[in-house]
Order: structure tokens, then sequence, then C-alpha cells
């Protein structure tokens, strides 16, 4: 997606990138590349703002390259538009994607969809643009696509 302005957040939601504790995330995904934190002693996939490893206890963090496809645990639809927040006219998806890796990423889709990816859709993680920042978004590959599916997943 080469759009200048993002189809779903105002401008002024974007992150600044200096000194944020996601700075690792939003240089790899300048480069293309989702960059994550593991335990830099045991290799456990560790939350975005986590600060200890949950497995050894370890403050070290390690922010690494990781593979950028997983599968939906669980979605849904969002019919709240926040005004001067959410510029999207209408319901948006809102996705949480558990990767190979052991993360789970909640985010929307690259592009305006009017439904959410169903859970145990194939998805790849690209790169929306947020005010010049690059941020996680899901990107489906295959598609379970039911008829009359709801979304009380």
């Amino acid at each position: 997606m080469t759009a200048t302005s993002d189809w779903l957040l105002s401008e002024s939601l974007a992150p600044v990138v200096s000194s944020d504790p996601l700075e690792p995330l939003y240089a790899g995904a300048v480069r293309g590349v989702l960059v994550l934190p593991f335990c830099a002693d045991c290799s456990l996939a560790l939350d975005l703002e986590q600060h200890g490893c949950d497995g050894c206890g370890s403050l070290r963090i390690d922010w690494r390259e990781t593979a950028r496809t997983g599968v939906v645990h669980s979605s849904t639809t969002m019919h709240r538009l926040e005004p001067g927040l959410v510029t999207a006219s209408g319901p948006y998806p809102i996705v949480d994607v558990e990767l190979a890796d052991g993360h789970r990423l909640i985010m929307t889709t690259v592009d305006p969809a009017q439904r959410a990816p169903q859970i145990g859709d194939t998805v790849a993680v690209a790169f929306r643009n947020l005010a010049g920042v690059a941020i996680p978004a899901a990107q489906p590959i295959n598609s379970t696509d039911t008829e009359d599916t709801n979304d009380n997943h």
C-alpha cells in the first residue's frame, strides 16, 4: 500500500518513533521486515512491551527479525467510530494473529475490508503507513470464507 495517509486512523495517532519502546519494531518495518522481542537468554517470544521473561526471569531483551506469517486466532469487526481519531467511514476488522514463533499481534488489515479474516485463516504481516510510520497490519493469504459467518468469535 503506497497511500500517503492511513485508511483507518488520524495522523495525530502516529507514534513518535524516536525513543519509543517499540522503536526496533518501527525500524524493521521501514525495511519491510518484522522485528519482535525475544528473551535474550532463553529465546522465549515476549509481548511487545514486556520487560521481563516469564520463562526464565531474564530482563535482557533481544529484538530479532521473525517470519511474517501467522494464523488468525480470533477476529471481529469493529463498528465504533471515534470522531477525530478513526477516519474510516464504516466498520473495520480487528484480528489477533498467532505467529509461528509464539508472538501474538492484534492489528487491523492492510487495506479496508468489510469483514475480518476468519479464525484459522493464514495471513501475512504487511505494513500500513500512518503519518510516515510503518505499522504492522494483516494481509489475508487464504480464506475459509464461509457463508453467513458471524462475528461472535
